[in-house]
């Protein structure tokens, strides 16, 4: 069986799916890792794009000798396993994403990083701020802010995955989304699973967007029916 790489989603770092990796414990191989430029990593002078993530999922799995791989992604991080399973089509089983907003427009992105202002955080929602600072650091911290809030005003602008690239994507897909999840949408979800060949979608019930107040047992379970673990 293919190990299975969790992606983590905008803001976070691979401790977002430290508890969801150990409700795949049963599961023979589970890998993740932190995209460049999170954590104590500085976000890079070019910003982020789904290029250098795409690239970093690429040489995780040379520098690991994996030949091919299943690929768990929540949030951002499923939008960047879609991108990378396009150009590199034979490195990829399997892909299944949570609540991953498929459909960007130039309203929707700046609707999005109308919190991504370190300042306002501090002042409205100081306990998230303390946790992006216990994640990222006491100073890179907002610079993983600046950067994720210019990728998304990006994809607003120009978004990497338009319909005729989910119409061409040929791996078996889950689209998961709660059925509360106001970021991703469940509309746009259900539209994008019709366009793609091999897709299945998977409605989770009583279900907001953050990772953290997802039923993470029930979702774990449904991973493993979906990968055949």
């Amino acid at each position: 069986m293919k190990p299975l790489l969790l992606l983590h989603g905008a803001l976070g770092t691979a401790q977002q799916l430290e508890p969801l990796a150990q409700q795949l414990g049963g599961y023979p191989a589970v890998r993740t890792f932190t995209f460049y430029g999170h954590g104590e990593a500085p976000a890079p002078a070019a910003g982020y794009s789904f290029d250098m993530f795409a690239s970093n999922i690429l040489h995780y799995l040379d520098d690991n000798d994996i030949p091919q791989v299943d690929i768990f992604g929540f949030s951002m991080g499923g939008y960047a396993a879609l991108y990378f399973a396009l150009r590199h089509p034979d490195r990829v089983g399997k892909i299944a994403t949570l609540g991953t907003k498929l459909v960007w427009t130039p309203e929707g992105s700046a609707q999005e990083v109308k919190m991504l202002d370190a300042d306002k955080l501090e002042a409205k929602v100081p306990a998230f701020a303390q946790h992006l600072k216990t994640l990222h650091g006491d100073q890179n911290w907002r610079s993983v802010l600046a950067a994720t809030a210019q990728m998304m005003l990006n994809l607003g602008n120009e978004p990497p995955l338009k319909g005729h690239d989910y119409q061409a994507l040929k791996h078996e897909l889950l689209l998961s989304i709660g059925d509360k999840d106001q970021t991703a949408g469940l509309e746009d979800t259900v539209a994008t699973y019709r366009l793609v060949p091999k897709a299945q979608l998977w409605v989770l019930p009583g279900t907001p967007h953050p990772i953290e107040k997802v039923d993470l047992a029930a979702l774990a379970n449904g991973l493993k029916v979906f990968f055949g673990a």
